[in-house]
């Protein structure tokens, strides 16, 4: 397991009843989560939740607060800092499971200052901060134009030069497509793609049906001496060996290296890990 272990701002309190109760910052939320099939260990804890998000019977859900919560508000990882707040779709603009990720990423890219970075359905921005921070030039992708202007938000908020970022609002896979015509090469890339979606003109994406396509496209842009290519997944069902087997197929094959696909996890201070999904990592032959 990779486990997010380095967190000070956030902490999972407990678990439990198909739930998690989470402390983000000064303040407690309660949230769903379908892996959580065990008994929950301190019931008293979880009065203190100032918010709980319900899910309907007729799908999405929304917000129980128990008490007035800022509109948003800050919480740190090491030297970043980002935004979060609690969402209509349950997320708050972070997934705090990825900080392992951003560890492993920022120790590869110290090696290398100047780096350049793809960063493809980039969300709010956490792996890009951490990139940009440890000396890399980011280029980061997402079709969200809302979560793009949170993420140069978050940017400016840790204080990051804006001359380490390039920002895109468009389709990941167009995106990768059009700079494999223009010759362009990145030293790591890094995708967090949707389980399902509508793509530019209204196709649906299925992440099954897609992610071999994508990554394959994408590997199309790894300079000549790369040094990684993650891949995250939330898709139940997806084991990490799936990933695996991706990258073998496609990086691996070309470049060497090594693969470590494991799942993604997060401590539980009552006690056990929660499962965050997987993550797979092909890593560059250290020369």
């Amino acid at each position: 397991m990779f486990i997010a272990n380095g967190w000070k701002d956030f902490e999972v309190l407990d678990t439990g009843e198909g739930e998690k109760l989470e402390r983000w910052g000064d303040y407690l939320l309660a949230r769903p989560d379908p892996q959580v099939i065990w008994p929950r260990e301190n019931d008293r804890l979880w009065q203190k939740a100032q918010a709980h998000y319900t899910r309907s019977e007729r799908g999405g859900g929304a917000w129980d607060f128990k008490e007035k919560l800022p509109d948003r508000w800050v919480i740190s990882y090491r030297d970043l800092k980002f935004y979060v707040r609690p969402t209509g779709f349950k997320h708050t603009g972070l997934f705090p499971e990825q900080a392992a990720n951003w560890d492993a990423m920022a120790a590869l890219l110290s090696k290398r200052p100047g780096a350049k970075v793809l960063n493809l359905f980039a969300y709010t921005g956490g792996a890009s901060l951490a990139c940009a921070a440890a000396g890399a030039h980011v280029t980061h992708v997402d079709a969200a134009k809302g979560m793009v202007l949170w993420a140069k938000e978050n940017r400016e908020l840790s204080g990051l030069p804006e001359t380490s970022f390039r920002f895109i609002i468009e389709d990941a896979l167009a995106f990768v497509k059009r700079e494999i015509r223009r010759g362009s090469k990145y030293d790591g890339v890094v995708m967090d793609p949707p389980s399902y979606g509508r793509g530019p003109t209204g196709e649906v994406w299925k992440l099954e049906n897609e992610l071999f396509n994508l990554v394959s496209t994408c590997a199309g842009v790894l300079s000549d001496a790369p040094l990684f290519f993650f891949i995250n997944s939330y898709t139940t069902g997806f084991q990490p060996a799936v990933l695996q087997n991706i990258l073998e197929k496609t990086v691996a094959r070309k470049y060497g290296g090594k693969i470590d696909s494991q799942e993604l996890c997060l401590p539980v201070r009552s006690g056990g890990v929660l499962p965050c999904g997987a993550t797979g990592r092909w890593i560059a032959n250290q020369r």
